[in-house]
């Protein structure tokens, strides 16, 4: 059974990335025979990026119970007010591309069909030239 501070340099990794993402940590600490982790992450892209670090350190993190909410005045930065979007998708959910990604993976992940890449294709021509080269970093509208 590994004891706390074992745990806490396991996992130091993603409590780096947390830290440099601007994830604001709660709490540290054993629950048990488990590391506890609890966050607040700036966006939903950040959550992302800190469960992928984890899964990396260890893809069945049995030893680690990590509570990442999203903060609440980040989930809706710069859509319109009252109502329904008239931007064309562009006031949608936003994705940065990481390294690994292409746009039938992402399409995967939010419309569960890979097949439907080409709909953040279209909604990101300003962004991408051809859909089978984006680059980690990139900030893609992900219309809905």
């Amino acid at each position: 059974m590994a004891n706390e501070q074992q745990l806490k340099q396991k996992y130091q990794p993603a409590i780096n990335l947390m830290q440099q993402l601007g994830v604001r940590l709660e709490n540290v600490n054993m629950q048990g025979d488990k590391l506890y982790i609890k966050g607040e992450a700036p966006s939903q892209d950040v959550k992302n990026k800190v469960w992928d670090q984890i899964k990396l350190i260890d893809p069945g993190y049995s030893d680690l119970a990590c509570d990442i909410t999203v903060s609440q005045q980040q989930t809706r930065p710069q859509t319109m007010g009252a109502g329904a979007s008239v931007s064309g998708g562009q006031s949608g959910r936003r994705y940065t591309v990481r390294s690994g990604d292409s746009l039938s993976k992402i399409s995967r992940e939010f419309y569960g069909d890979a097949d439907r890449y080409m709909k953040i294709f279209e909604a990101n021509r300003d962004v991408l030239k051809d859909p089978n080269r984006i680059q980690p970093g990139q900030e893609l509208v992900i219309p809905e």
